[in-house]
């Protein structure tokens, strides 16, 4: 009670002030408001902002727990590959979690204390309430960037997100772009050398590139772009043993999320399936192409090409932008119609750019990004559509 009191106190000193907000936030964050509506609401629910956003990050914590493990072991299985012949007995020990931690942590420390100072810093400026949508975003960025990205450059790419790709359209709610995927976009066209190649994805591989015995951490899709076969099996890619970005390797803990997002009406079960079967559907036509033999063994298309096509579903990243970023309440189509579109886009784009773009085999920001541009225009003729046919209905009624 006494910190509580304590804020209450602050809060009513700083009121009507430029630090008002700042106050606001933390006590809102840490207690339910105290204040309450003085009319008759028209919409009661137990669900606000704040519940929802941490909804989702409780989807997202087993993904960040799994993806401390993996860090660590991605490093020592790279310079003792033994440790691969037994996975799951080498996989959660304490000399992972260690070096995981030690590695991943800061990324989320760096992301949180950035990304809010930046949001607290607008809320002061401009006079507005801070917003909790960062509290999903500040996730969502240290999961999607390699293990071994530079803190500096995680710092000016969540100033860039957070200005650009939100504050400078209003806030949460306003934006049009999904801001983590904002955030990954700058590192990846500011940064390139740190966010693809093989050198990235272990820990203590960038540094040791040159020597005799250079770690190296060749992903699935990496090593299919080059017509490369992989060292890992689809079930290590299902289970998540294998390196990548943080957060993004287990397709079955990104599943259990999908099911718990769904279950509470956080996600949408409509953009996560169109999505699926949109990435489905982009795979059979490659791999009936190179059925007919219209691409032979050696192009540089062929090895993403000839991948049969539910094995996208599993590697990459497209399995977590799928569930945590195109299910993006903001960002997304509206309407039930335009969820079904919307996703169906944004698994066939993914896997159509996985395959003509062998430089950067990993599609699936690109496809969200783009589809969060059309959301509205794709809503927008789906509500077009709903009235033409009521009033088809109605001349129809009093025909």
């Amino acid at each position: 009670m006494g910190l509580k009191q304590n804020l209450h106190k602050l809060k009513e000193k700083y009121k009507g002030t430029k630090m008002a907000p700042a106050f606001n936030a933390l006590h809102t964050f840490l207690y339910t408001p105290n204040e309450t509506t003085h009319s008759g609401s028209h919409v009661r629910a137990a669900d606000d902002l704040k519940r929802t956003m941490n909804t989702v990050i409780m989807a997202l914590v087993p993904c960040l727990i799994f993806g401390i493990f993996n860090a660590g072991y991605q490093h020592y299985a790279a310079i003792d590959a033994t440790l691969r012949l037994d996975p799951l007995g080498n996989f959660f020990t304490w000399d992972n979690f260690i070096l995981g931690a030690w590695t991943v942590l800061p990324l989320v420390i760096v992301s949180y204390l950035v990304g809010l100072g930046v949001e607290f810093i607008f809320a002061v400026i401009k006079g507005h309430e801070v917003e909790e949508g960062y509290l999903v975003t500040g996730m969502l960025v240290p999961l999607i960037v390699p293990i071994d990205i530079p803190l500096w450059m995680l710092t000016v790419a969540v100033i860039f997100g957070v200005v650009i790709g939100k504050e400078v359209f209003g806030g949460t709610g306003m934006n049009i772009l999904n801001p983590a995927l904002t955030i990954r976009a700058f590192l990846f066209f500011a940064y390139p050398t740190w966010m693809s190649g093989d050198k990235v994805w272990v820990h203590g591989a960038k540094e040791m590139a040159g020597q005799p015995d250079a770690i190296s951490g060749e992903t699935i899709l990496g090593s299919l772009a080059q017509n490369h076969e992989p060292i890992y099996s689809i079930w290590d890619s299902f289970w998540g043993f294998i390196p990548g970005s943080v957060g993004e390797t287990s397709t079955f803990l990104i599943l259990i999320g999908a099911a718990f997002l769904i279950f509470t009406k956080v996600g949408s079960w409509r953009i996560m399936l169109s999505a699926v079967i949109g990435a489905i559907v982009m795979g059979l036509i490659f791999n009936g192409v190179v059925d007919q033999g219209w691409i032979q063994q050696g192009s540089s298309f062929y090895g993403l090409m000839s991948e049969t096509f539910w094995h996208h579903l599993v590697i990459g990243g497209l399995a977590f932008g799928i569930v945590y970023m195109a299910t993006d309440p903001v960002t997304a189509s509206q309407t039930n119609k335009g969820k079904w579109i919307y996703g169906f886009f944004i698994g066939f784009i993914s896997v159509l750019i996985r395959v003509f773009n062998p430089a950067y085999p990993e599609g699936v920001m690109l496809a969200i990004l783009l589809m969060n541009v059309f959301a509205p225009t794709i809503d927008h003729y789906v509500l077009k559509g709903n009235i033409k046919k009521r009033l088809k209905r109605l001349k129809a009624k009093t025909a």
